[in-house]
């Protein structure tokens, strides 16, 4: 185990080139180190890198070093003990080199892009977030956190898919998970509309995870962002996913529940979001249906908003109604270039979306949003595949 160096020199080695100033250098470098060194949440360290700041709390931690009463005697040496095992520069110089080679930015506190709404968390926010994408998109003017079950019935699936893409469309950002059901299901209907959307992993922002849903991870890293507090090489575990959750509420302005079991890991992101302060609503769904029980629990014991459409959701964030899609102003009636977009499918084959440009005749982001109207409609349907007809027999049954 080789002993980590909190120098300027040696934050400057691990980092690389940078012209930035000393202190930020190894502010920067202890919040990477951290993040290798504690598990997600933990608020003793939070409360110790507050009260001495990141690289001085490091050093001290490091050397058994007085840390001014910043801690009780039991808590510094509890959570040493946690810390100690994992204080290998060579594995923070490891994590920094694999950001480098997937483009994973790591931000702290310090940066301009660093979402201020994770100051709500107090000594539970992260020392740091690892990002792959555009970090811009952390921290937007309106972001609503759209969760639900993974094991989603069509019903869960297409109020996601429908509360979502309204929302991305008229500029909200869509936060999830990336797993797969409800969190899969707004993350794909926002990218069909061309619109934000952000992902919060429970891992390394290098390991896509679910592996089934790697396509569809890679696609927001292109056009929005994954984010994650732990560091690359990470495993997603128990724990991770149940601390990842605090940060979907914590950088989103309110969280909506759109189907939930009784025991529904998307209760502890509407718990979360509730104990910060954030606005949490629900969608209710069939009395005698099990996968809303959650929904229907939070209805009735605690302070949610029913949700039963966009609007709701919007008027819950205190901003306007729909904006509506843009659509081709070429002259051609909106019915004709959906018409198109409808002949370039198959209710058998999935389709990509250069594809259905291709058939269609329509640039690529035109077809984007037409396939984005249809999927409003529930005449399409998307996956990792593509984009398909929804078949004859269920669009009867919807």
């Amino acid at each position: 185990m080789t002993a980590i160096d909190v120098s300027a020199d040696a934050a400057r080695r691990a980092l690389g080139a940078s012209d930035e100033p000393d202190d930020v250098l190894i502010d920067r470098f202890a919040r990477a180190a951290w993040s290798h060194l504690i598990e997600p949440g933990d608020g003793v360290a939070g409360r110790l890198i507050a009260h001495l700041g990141a690289g001085e709390a490091l050093r001290r931690a490091l050397a058994d070093a007085d840390v001014d009463g910043a801690l009780t005697a039991q808590e510094y040496r509890d959570g040493r003990r946690r810390w100690l095992p994992r204080a290998d520069a060579a594995d923070v110089a490891h994590a920094l080199m694999v950001a480098r080679r997937h483009d994973i930015a790591l931000l702290t506190p310090r940066d301009a892009s660093w979402p201020s709404l994770l100051d709500d968390l107090g000594p539970h926010a992260p020392v740091c977030l690892w990002v792959r994408g555009d970090v811009t998109r952390i921290a937007p003017a309106r972001a609503v956190a759209i969760v639900g079950a993974r094991a989603a019935s069509g019903y869960g699936e297409h109020v996601a898919q429908e509360m979502s893409a309204d929302l991305a469309g008229s500029g909200v950002t869509v936060v999830s998970g990336a797993a797969y059901g409800i969190d899969a299901a707004a993350h794909r209907a926002a990218l069909a509309c061309d619109g934000p959307t952000v992902a919060v992993l429970a891992g390394g922002a290098d390991r896509a995870y679910p592996a089934g849903n790697t396509r569809l991870i890679d696609t927001i890293a292109a056009s929005g962002a994954i984010v994650s507090e732990s560091p690359p090489g990470a495993s997603p575990t128990k724990w991770r996913f149940l601390q990842r959750n605090r940060i979907i509420a914590a950088v989103s302005h309110a969280t909506v529940v759109v189907e939930a079991g009784w025991r529904s890991g998307s209760l502890n992101t509407a718990s979360h979001a509730l104990a910060i302060g954030r606005r949490v609503g629900a969608v209710p769904g069939p009395v005698t249906s099990a996968a809303s029980a959650g929904c229907h629990r939070l209805l009735r014991t605690e302070p949610v908003d029913c949700i039963t459409c966009a609007d709701d959701v919007r008027e819950m964030i205190g901003i306007g109604g729909a904006v509506p899609l843009a659509l081709p102003t070429d002259g051609r009636p909106p019915t004709d270039d959906l018409t198109r977009i409808r002949d370039a499918l198959s209710a058998r084959a999935w389709r990509d979306r250069d594809d259905i440009a291709r058939r269609s005749g329509h640039a690529p982001d035109d077809a984007a949003s037409l396939l984005g109207i249809l999927l409003l409609g529930g005449e399409v349907e998307s996956s990792d595949a593509g984009w398909r007809l929804v078949p004859r027999a269920s669009a009867r049954s919807a």
